[in-house]
């Protein structure tokens, strides 16, 4: 695998702070396989997901990967230790998953107290998307005595560093990028899945390969428009709605690194409800912006923007999250959730997303990622927020 280029260098800030909360907890190594971990601290996105990671305290990281994945391990890895096994081995017929399994405890059985993904809740999915690889029963059990290393990924992963920041830029751009493709081609009539396709489209054939820097680009939709707008609803036939906002409810997934918006367009002159529902939600938008600064509480956070929504109309909206991290996946730690604790800090990421709907359908939700810094908030999309007129 030599002399391939590393499509970005190793990021040594990141994986130092990671070995620091490890000696912080007395673990002598991580072994993780979550995709998204495993991109943390490799920079491999696998195919499938078969792949893992056994990152010690001290030394050089090894990361285990599908044979067929080689030459892009040769040109992501940041570790030398690359260890390949095949996707059907005729001398061992087990199925990959549980030979990268033995593989995986082997080399940890060296180090002395291990930290595994115990009550990981969610997970970013491998590069084939469709068919994610999820954990079997001796994942868990298979390494003896050892400690749940969730809450350290948890904690290491809020805070990103310059080169994780310069990544989500990128993918902040390409869901711009293709926001603006949209306002070019939407009329009403169309379907909500074809604006929908039309984005997707956007930003996988234009994002791949995006400046040169961008090895693969996947996108992720939810269109609603008029009454179609609601929570927790697929994106389905029903036509775009003159005068009343078209949802976007929009990710980007640029070689692992992700940004998660909501975005609106209307074709025509938006009409007055909306207008004032925009005006209404956009106020609660923009105080949480300007409360979203080091040393705020997270829980706060919550209930300052229900408050808000509370009073104009809508008790006990959104169903949602209004506010959560964003990195190596969509939805990722610190959440602001009143039962929880937490403050903002420097360097994180945060989806900020208040959204409230109307009985029976419609409705209005805003979202984009903020960069936490010593002076605030820093939007990192430059798409607008509201509701843009086409």
């Amino acid at each position: 695998m030599g002399g391939s280029r590393l499509s970005w260098l190793r990021d040594d800030a990141k994986l130092d702070r990671v070995r620091a909360l490890m000696a912080e907890r007395a673990l002598d190594a991580l072994v993780v396989r979550a995709p998204d971990n495993v991109l943390y601290l490799t920079n491999f996105w696998g195919m499938k997901g078969y792949d893992a990671c056994v990152f010690p305290r001290d030394g050089e990281s090894v990361l285990f990967c599908l044979e067929a994945s080689e030459e892009d391990a040769g040109r992501m890895a940041w570790t030398s230790d690359v260890r390949l096994f095949k996707g059907y081995d005729e001398l061992d017929p087990r199925p990959p998953t549980a030979r990268v399994l033995a593989l995986a405890r082997e080399a940890a059985s060296e180090y002395g107290t291990v930290g595994l993904e115990l009550s990981l809740g969610t997970q970013s999915t491998d590069r084939m998307v469709g068919e994610p690889t999820t954990f079997t029963h001796d994942w868990f059990t298979a390494f003896g005595d050892v400690q749940d290393a969730t809450p350290l990924l948890a904690e290491a992963r809020a805070i990103k560093t310059a080169q994780e920041i310069e990544r989500m830029r990128l993918a902040n751009d390409i869901a711009a990028a293709a926001m603006e493709h949209c306002k070019l081609i939407i009329e009403p009539g169309m379907s909500e899945a074809q604006i929908a396709a039309e984005w997707e489209g956007f930003a996988h054939g234009e994002g791949t390969g995006w400046e040169g820097r961008v090895d693969l680009a996947l996108g992720f939709s939810l269109v609603w428009s008029g009454p179609g707008i609601k929570t927790f609803t697929a994106t389905t036939s029903r036509p775009v709605v003159e005068g009343e906002p078209t949802l976007f409810e929009i990710w980007v997934c640029a070689d692992g690194y992700w940004c998660d918006h909501t975005k609106n367009l209307v074709v025509g002159e938006l009409t007055t409800a909306y207008r004032g529902l925009e005006r209404g939600l956009m106020a609660v938008y923009e105080d949480a912006i300007d409360f979203a600064r080091p040393g705020a509480s997270l829980a706060e956070v919550d209930r300052r923007i229900r408050a808000g929504i509370e009073a104009m109309g809508f008790p006990g909206q959104p169903s949602h999250p209004i506010c959560h991290g964003v990195g190596a996946r969509a939805h990722e730690p610190p959440y602001a959730h009143q039962a929880g604790g937490g403050e903002i800090q420097t360097g994180m990421v945060l989806a900020i997303e208040p959204g409230c709907y109307i009985k029976g359908g419609g409705g209005l939700r805003v979202e984009d990622n903020f960069l936490i810094t010593s002076g605030g908030a820093e939007k990192l999309s430059p798409f607008p927020d509201g509701v843009v007129s086409v």
